[in-house]
């Protein structure tokens, strides 16, 4: 009787095992999906969850992804604000247009099939660019015609010929991050070097491009006005190589309705990847067995096999028990307001040392003066601000004559007030405008915003680790060598790949030349040494 209590369940669970095989084989037992947290839904956290996803179910991995954003947004510095709070009107608030060259979020962008916008509003009969430093518009651009051109070279000669070159150079390079075998890369530091850039990321924008033959005057009114209005930062404070990316704008765009949407996409592309906004997470734990708990704000507390942090760290408030084996450094971020307000009125030309015929251009960025100093901040000089712009138009339906409206855009170090707007539209301005807007003023809707927005980015040789522990993973070292949405989409896809390629190495136990036979039973196919398009199918 005890030997057939044993006997009948154990012959009733082989045969249950060999139904369910379907060829007459015993089943595979389960395995347990591998766990990994990821700290943050910006464009790093977004984009090492979709890749990596993408790397597990070609190789029939289990797999559950958590992902943890304490904002109530996905997208992180990435995301939109509606005017007079009209849903069917969304402008950009942060991060508002990417590259032809941006690989990662151009092919997301087909992959989704997610309409674009033109990154020019171009307003009829307004010029489209000027750079203003305080007293003078130095420079005007109208639509880049072959006026435009032949003023161009009359002012610079052949200086943005050659800051072209070294421009489409130090892109070229930067590109081979994304190629094999380069890529995936263990260290930044490392593949900055391989590549080739090392030492124009030791150098300042104005070092690199004197030292390449190109006029100061071009320097520091064209790129300068570039590096201010990209990162808040002069000529003589930025390294070289995020001076030469603020140059390549061909083929500039944004997503219709927000650039968020590509890494919400990302994030709802595999049933393998749970989103939980937010939520934030207190502390990070390594355990003795090498998972690490993450505590919540609620006390809870959960288990994974890989964390990846994908925000930086110094402003996530998180403890780290124990102390990594590498810690990132803090670094300085730049804290710039953004101000967007909307008027029925263009900017005044007074305001911009024009006459009062004259049309302000849809785009005024700005400039030092001869003999300003750049400042280690930096100064703004005596513009006292770093771009203003018109980034749409609007229909205004809540004053009590609907009427059309300019949206702008303001970057600057200082909160805007109501005598800054009094100045650049030429008219009195309330303080309850200046603070709320009031729907039938002068300016019918504003919006402030204080954002820890990129670091300065002073020149360096070396960068943070990408790899702070076994298992622990940080995307935003690549934040101090190119500070964008698709470096960002870059090192969460580069972590993503890393993390894979060691589950593959630490349970390959034989290769039969067309896989990798593990001893959890999972197959791993190896990767094709080509890039892979993105597929949104997954």
């Amino acid at each position: 009787m005890r030997s057939s209590t044993f006997v009948l369940p154990l012959l009733a669970s082989a045969a249950t095992a060999l139904r369910s095989s379907g060829n007459g084989e015993l089943a595979q037992p389960s395995v347990a999906p591998k766990r990994v947290a990821i700290i943050g839904a910006g464009a790093a956290g977004s984009s090492a969850a979709y890749h990596l996803a993408q790397h597990a179910q070609d190789a029939d991995i289990p797999l559950r992804i958590s992902v943890f954003e304490r904002d109530s947004h996905i997208g992180g510095r990435s995301t939109t604000i509606n005017p007079w709070s009209d849903p069917s009107q969304v402008v950009e608030l942060g991060a508002s247009i990417f590259v032809e060259v941006n690989q990662i979020l151009v092919n997301a962008t087909k992959s989704f099939n997610l309409s674009t916008n033109a990154a020019s509003t171009r307003h009829a009969n307004i010029p489209e660019l000027g750079i203003w430093n305080g007293k003078d518009l130095v420079f005007t651009m109208n639509e880049g015609g072959w006026w435009d051109i032949t003023k161009l070279f009359w002012r610079y000669g052949y200086a943005p010929v050659k800051a072209n070159a070294l421009m489409r150079e130090t892109v070229g390079r930067f590109l081979k991050m994304y190629e094999r075998p380069v890529f995936p890369w263990k260290s930044l530091s490392d593949v900055v070097q391989l590549v080739g850039l090392t030492e124009v990321t030791g150098l300042t924008g104005e070092e690199y491009l004197r030292n390449s033959g190109v006029s100061d005057r071009f320097a520091s009114e064209i790129v300068q006005a570039s590096t201010r209005v990209n990162y808040a930062s002069n000529l003589g404070t930025i390294h070289g190589v995020e001076a030469m990316v603020c140059l390549a704008t061909n083929g500039a765009m944004s997503i219709a309705g927000g650039n968020w949407q590509i890494f919400a996409h990302m994030l709802d592309s595999s049933s393998s990847i749970s989103t939980h906004l937010n939520t934030t997470i207190t502390s990070v734990s390594k355990q003795l067995d090498g998972t690490y708990n993450l505590t919540f704000s609620s006390g809870q507390v959960s288990s994974f096999d890989e964390v990846i942090l994908a925000a930086p760290l110094q402003f996530s408030n998180l403890v780290i028990e124990p102390a990594p084996k590498h810690t990132p450094d803090q670094i300085p971020y730049v804290r710039l307001h953004v101000t967007h307000f909307a008027s029925p009125h263009k900017l005044d030309p007074s305001a911009f040392g024009l006459d009062s015929d004259k049309e302000v251009p849809e785009y005024v960025l700005t400039t030092l003066q001869d003999g300003e100093e750049y400042g280690s901040k930096p100064n703004v000089g005596r513009a006292g601000f770093f771009s203003i712009s018109i980034v749409s138009s609007g229909v205004n339906q809540f004053a009590s004559q609907t009427r059309s409206e300019y949206i702008y855009k303001i970057f600057s170090p200082h909160r805007i007030d109501r005598e800054f707007l009094s100045r650049v539209l030429g008219l009195p301005i309330s303080e309850k405008e200046a603070e709320t807007g009031d729907v039938d003023g002068t300016v019918s809707w504003i919006n402030h915003w204080e954002v820890h927005s990129y670091p300065y980015e002073y020149p360096r040789v070396t960068f943070d680790e990408l790899k702070l522990d076994d298992g622990l993973w940080y995307t935003s070292s690549i934040e101090s060598f190119i500070s964008t949405m698709e470096t960002s989409a870059l090192s969460g896809k580069n972590v993503a790949e890393l993390i894979f390629n060691g589950w593959s190495k630490k349970h390959e136990e034989k290769s039969d030349g067309d896989s990798l036979k593990t001893e959890t039973g999972w197959e791993f196919k190896p990767l094709d040494t080509a890039q892979k398009p993105l597929n949104a199918e997954l």
